[in-house]
């Protein structure tokens, strides 16, 4: 009792000194116990956030952190809470940079160039039907540059194919189309399109051959519009977002190193616009879909009863 006597007469002489009142000073030895027991909470949930930031080395924001709590440990946290979290203790959500200008010769007037038969209805409800191609630069290295082209399907956000080349020659460009119909020549819609800009690649009679003997019908985006091929070109903003490429030194390293992020990105990273699907399952899903709909029994036409 004593002790007790006593340690409230420091209080109170410790509040008279500092001119505070004593409700003061306990409502913030409250607010104080609380606000610990919310830093220990947010260090506890942010462990989660860290764990899921690290995942297989790639560098993620705030609605890929959300998806893989929600895959890896079961964890729904909303976005704004991740948010906060990641100011609090400062671990940083890379942004992706605007796309340079390409280094690509575009066509001539005396090229053959296509209309935009997709005009950007990049979602067909349907795997392997609309195709985006394109090409992009990669700096890795001190200084040194290669040249990624890829064929991705615009419904299900999913790489079908890719080649890297030390240079832009049109061989490259035309193995990647020939990967895509060794992978996938069985399973591509009956209608293909596959859609480029107007890069002088896509234009060449090499290139415009094998499509048409393929039953590829082609699809250009209007001269000087990034945004009729926009899925493809997030794509690439994603891969020089995530992948630290200067830290690769040789060329054999970024080839390891793209074809681990692709696979990455086709069957382990989710995305918020495929239903928290990832391209894989987003692909399965839509083909499933479109088989049950040839299994439905043909609807019969109604009897007419004359009388």
């Amino acid at each position: 009792m004593e002790k007790k006597r006593r340690s409230r007469l420091d209080i109170r002489f410790m509040c008279n000194v500092a001119k505070v009142s004593r409700s003061g000073y306990y409502a913030y030895k409250k607010h104080f116990a609380n606000r610990q027991a919310k830093d220990i909470d947010d260090a506890t949930e942010f462990m989660y956030i860290k764990a899921a930031y690290e995942y297989k080395g790639y560098k993620k924001g705030a609605k890929q952190i959300k998806m893989r709590l929600d895959r890896d440990f079961g964890i729904n946290m909303n976005l704004k809470k991740i948010r906060r979290l990641m100011r609090k203790f400062n671990l940083i959500c890379p942004l992706r940079k605007a796309n340079p200008i390409k280094a690509m010769i575009h066509a001539s007037k005396s090229d053959k160039t296509y209309g935009n038969v997709i005009d950007r209805n990049f979602r067909q409800g349907a795997a392997k039907k609309t195709l985006l191609t394109d090409i992009t630069y990669i700096q890795y290295g001190k200084g040194k540059r290669a040249y990624l082209s890829t064929v991705k399907d615009s419904s299900t956000q999913m790489i079908l194919a890719w080649q890297l080349s030390t240079s832009l020659e049109l061989k490259f460009v035309i193995d990647t189309v020939k990967l895509l119909l060794a992978m996938y020549s069985g399973e591509l819609d009956m209608n293909v399109v596959l859609h480029s800009d107007q890069g002088c690649h896509y234009t060449s009679i090499n290139y415009q051959t094998l499509l048409r003997e393929n039953g590829i019908i082609q699809s250009m985006s209007r001269k000087g519009n990034c945004w009729d091929n926009a899925p493809q070109e997030s794509f690439y903003a994603v891969l020089k977002t995530e992948v630290e490429l200067f830290r690769i030194n040789t060329y054999d390293g970024l080839a390891e190193d793209i074809i681990r992020f692709i696979n990455y990105y086709n069957y382990d990273r989710p995305q918020w616009e495929l239903h928290r699907k990832t391209p894989s399952e987003y692909d399965q899903y839509l083909s499933e879909r479109s088989s049950s709909k040839l299994l439905l029994p043909m609807k019969l036409p109604e009897l007419v009863l004359r009388i």
